[in-house]
């Protein structure tokens, strides 16, 4: 089966209302706010949580790593899937307000095997928030307008981020790092509510070409998507180009904060304030960038989608070694900015990318798989790596294990780029032939 096969034919096209698109996208990325923030407070509160549950450096990578991203790469799938044929809004809603339900559970738990157990919820219900939310922009916006939505909407990890920081990072110091948890919960599930009764469920296809469209093909059965996903090689590499590119990026999130009290000497008040500013400004604007860029590029070339993070990529290196190499936190924080910015260009262009590949009534489990491939290489082998790579260097190198497990890292800057330049030459080819 071919992934990009045709759609059942949807009601007539309405044009899209400046408002309502715009505030379906901002209902949206507001709950994708509160997905990465219940997905990062753990790693947020890492040193308070350490001391508290006296959990080690590769207990803290599995426990945001690998734990978590087995049950949210895996039930996205069938989560996909059911989304591709049934009421997408609701699924959504449903998802936010079980992880939001779980990161209440995190606040409870009194022990690492708990805790373990609350993650695991929480990557579950969280796997059908994102693979839904794209399908939904898809039938929002025409396809000159999705770049740029898709950035817009992509801007929920760096603002998550921001807030859990600043917001978590506040509440630990003023109380405790359970009440983080506590305040969280409580405003997702307020947010599903809100979600299920006033975001609209768009028409499936609405903006796509007639082909996909067309009555004659049914939707694609569960083993026939996938195959048909992993079939296509540019859809195979833009997942595996991303997974390498979030590896860093995961990497690197989940233990900068600890790594930044632990080996640069910031406080909890002083990682509340600037390096929340350092992640909200340098994600926001990187991924903002990102997709305003695409939307430019992409129309008259193709391959932009993969040329674009791939220059991101090694132009973010140098700056990323600075960051781990000098001694004071506020040159290293300042290092950091780059990378910050420059890390999840990624994110925008593949997700556009697949999108715009695949027929409307496969963008949900196309969603899902892309986020499988991302998510289980990057959030699962990510953090994992830099929390065993910080056990293993400690012996040798005491207070500054982390520092070594992030030049540990550093390699994976190239290896990403080298796919999403595979994955530029792979998009030239098909190109090509299409127009031959």
């Amino acid at each position: 089966m071919a992934i990009n096969q045709a759609a059942p034919a949807p009601g007539p096209i309405e044009p899209v209302r400046q408002g309502k698109g715009g505030f379906v996208l901002g209902m949206l990325c507001f709950v994708y706010v509160l997905n990465f923030l219940d997905r990062q407070l753990v790693s947020i509160l890492a040193k308070p949580i350490q001391d508290g549950l006296q959990i080690s450096d590769s207990q803290l990578g599995y426990l945001t790593g690998f734990y978590f991203a087995l049950f949210y790469c895996f039930i996205a799938i069938p989560i996909g899937w059911l989304a591709d044929r049934s009421n997408r809004v609701k699924i959504l809603s449903l998802a936010c307000g079980l992880w939001s339900g779980a990161t209440v559970a995190c606040g409870m738990a009194g022990n690492y095997g708990q805790l373990v157990a609350a993650r695991m919820a929480v990557g579950v219900g969280e796997a059908g928030g994102v693979p839904p939310s794209y399908a939904i922009i898809s039938d929002t916006f025409p396809r000159e307008q999705r770049g740029t939505a898709m950035g817009i909407f992509n801007l929920g990890p760096p603002i998550g981020s921001a807030l859990g920081v600043a917001f978590g990072a506040s509440l630990a110091a003023a109380y405790d790092w359970r009440v983080p948890f506590y305040a969280v919960g409580a405003i997702g599930i307020l947010t599903a509510i809100l979600v299920y009764f006033l975001v609209p469920e768009p028409v499936r296809g609405r903006f796509d070409a007639p082909p996909m469209r067309d009555t004659s093909v049914s939707a694609p059965s569960f083993g026939r998507a996938i195959v048909g996903f992993f079939g296509n090689k540019l859809l195979a590499v833009a997942a595996l180009a991303s997974g390498a590119a979030n590896f860093i990026t995961y990497g690197l999130a989940n233990f900068a904060t600890l790594f930044l009290m632990r080996e640069k000497g910031m406080t909890l008040e002083e990682v509340a304030i600037w390096y929340a500013l350092a992640v909200g400004l340098g994600m926001g604007t990187g991924i903002f960038v990102s997709g305003k860029l695409i939307d430019r590029f992409a129309v008259r070339n193709k391959a932009a989608y993969a040329t674009i993070p791939a220059l991101s990529l090694v132009l973010a290196l140098p700056f990323f070694l600075g960051f781990a190499a000098v001694d004071r936190w506020e040159v290293a924080l300042a290092l950091l900015f780059v990378p910050l910015f420059l890390n999840s260009f990624f994110l925008p262009a593949t997700v556009t990318f697949v999108q715009s590949e695949v027929a409307p009534d496969a963008r949900v489990i196309s969603g899902a798989l892309l986020l499988l491939v991302m998510n289980l290489v990057g959030l699962g082998l990510g953090p994992t790596f830099v929390g065993i790579a910080s056990d293993f260097f400690r012996t040798d190198h005491g207070g500054n294990s982390l520092q070594m497990a992030f030049y540990a890292l550093a390699p994976m800057y190239l290896v990403a780029a080298l796919l999403f330049l595979w994955l530029a030459r792979l998009i030239r080819r098909s190109s090509a032939v299409g127009a031959a």
